[in-house]
């Protein structure tokens, strides 16, 4: 919260209006879901926000993009790039299938049956860092 304040701040000398719009939407949905849960926000539901306001992005970006709005989608790019700076690093594709293969593992998953419970245990241990979809895929590929 520290480093939104800092950054609100800068960005209203500098007058970077996109950066402005975006931080304040984050502090926003952020203050919403510390009243929503009646005290100070953890950091996983910090992660979590953060997930919600880009997925809400990338949605939009991928209207944008089927309506032809080069200019929104434009803006949505931009959006995107602000938050990304808030968000954990995405693990790489190697440390992902690392993670799934161990929880297979820890989870003594065989079969597609086994599903949930993989994906039960693994979507905490990758939050914010990993797309769902990206995770259910591998998911998959490990439990055929």
């Amino acid at each position: 919260m520290d480093r939104l304040n800092e950054d609100l701040k800068s960005s209203l000398k500098a007058r970077d209006k996109t950066k402005l719009s975006v931080i304040r939407g984050v502090k926003s949905s952020l203050q919403n879901e510390a009243i929503k849960e009646g005290r100070e926000l953890e950091e996983s539901e910090v992660l979590t926000v953060l997930n919600r306001e880009w997925k809400q992005r990338k949605e939009s970006l991928h209207e944008f993009e089927k309506a032809g709005r080069d200019d929104l989608k434009q803006e949505i790019e931009q959006e995107m790039a602000v938050l990304s700076e808030y968000m954990p690093k995405p693990f790489s594709e190697e440390e992902l299938d690392e993670i799934v293969k161990e929880t297979i593992t820890e989870t003594g998953a065989s079969s597609k049956s086994d599903m949930g419970k993989v994906m039960s245990a693994v979507m905490p241990k990758v939050q914010g860092r990993a797309d769902g979809g990206q995770v259910n895929k591998l998911v998959q590929r490990y439990l055929t």
